[in-house]
């Protein structure tokens, strides 16, 4: 099982860092590659890239691994990177339009970066 968290965490780096680039390029571009708006993009890219980790490390919690204590704590650094992104860009369109803060939106990123940064810590200390 542990070959199969490794592969989980390392398409979850994968999703985010193409949700950072495509984030990236609209920013320079006004229209990311994927050619997809905010939300279409949080739930593709963001969701999956935030509850793979998470699968992995429960689908692996006997096993010991350095390597995946890491790779957990490089994707949850990556998520919380993700929610400091929301206070420097400009808000989406659809941002603007849901009413939502900004607070409201990056919270739960900062939670669920904060768990697998955890969820990594606690994997590298088994090992």
């Amino acid at each position: 099982m542990l070959k199969a968290a490794l592969i989980l965490t390392g398409i979850s780096i994968a999703l985010l860092v193409i949700y950072a680039l495509d984030v990236a390029v609209n920013e320079i571009a006004g229209e990311g590659f994927l050619g997809s708006d905010a939300m279409a993009r949080g739930i593709g890219l963001g969701m999956p890239a935030l509850i793979l980790p998470i699968i992995s490390f429960f689908i692996s919690r006997k096993e010991k691994s350095s390597k995946l204590g890491i790779m957990l704590i490089v994707s949850g650094m990556l998520i919380i990177v993700g929610g400091i992104a929301l206070f420097v860009l400009e808000p989406s369109t659809e941002a603007l339009e849901s009413g939502r803060s900004i607070m409201e939106r990056a919270a739960p990123l900062f939670a669920g970066g904060i768990l697998v940064v955890a969820l990594g810590a606690i994997k590298l200390k088994k090992s």
